[in-house]
């Protein structure tokens, strides 16, 4: 009887460059979404916000190119489910808000979401990426950390600034 070949255990680099992928979806998955976000908003202010945020956004499809060259791997994306839920809602939002008061403060709220979610994986892909002495993507993944912290930042400012009140007034 042949003995079973032992499955090898995956390593963090695996792991990181899974990720990575993962990320890399959803960063073009967010990309195709904000321009929707941006039409379907009435203000423009956040408009411009949806706007600037998509500019940013291939900027940072560009670094995370750059960290796949940093490890010797082609860019590719990975179905990312998480992404997809959330713009979903956001979608779902849109649609049953037209029109409504509380629109942009419904377009916000998904906004964060995918903040949130980008903050979450460019937070942990940096610390990976330290713990596998990757100096050159751990700076251009926390460069799009902190742009994700800033863009989160201004959608709160926008949201506490008029939206919110404009959503609940109505």
């Amino acid at each position: 009887m042949a003995k079973k070949a032992t499955k090898q255990a995956k390593q963090l680099d695996e792991l990181f460059h899974d990720t990575l992928k993962d990320i890399y979806f959803a960063e073009k998955k967010i990309l195709s979404t904000l321009p929707k976000m941006a039409k379907a908003t009435e203000s423009a202010q956040l408009r411009r916000a949806f706007e600037e945020h998509r500019d940013q956004t291939e900027r940072q499809v560009e670094r995370l190119e750059k960290v796949f060259k940093a490890i010797d791997k082609k860019p590719q994306g990975k179905t990312c489910d998480a992404i997809i839920g959330i713009t979903e809602e956001g979608a779902e939002i849109m649609k049953e808000f037209k029109g409504s008061p509380a629109l942009d403060a419904g377009l916000i709220s998904a906004a964060q979401a995918v903040e949130h979610y980008e903050i979450a994986r460019y937070g942990t892909l940096k610390t990976w990426a330290q713990e596998l002495g990757l100096k050159e993507a751990v700076a251009l993944l926390d460069a799009t950390l902190q742009e994700e912290k800033q863009t989160d930042d201004k959608l709160t400012e926008i949201a506490e600034g008029f939206a919110n009140k404009r959503a609940e007034a109505a």
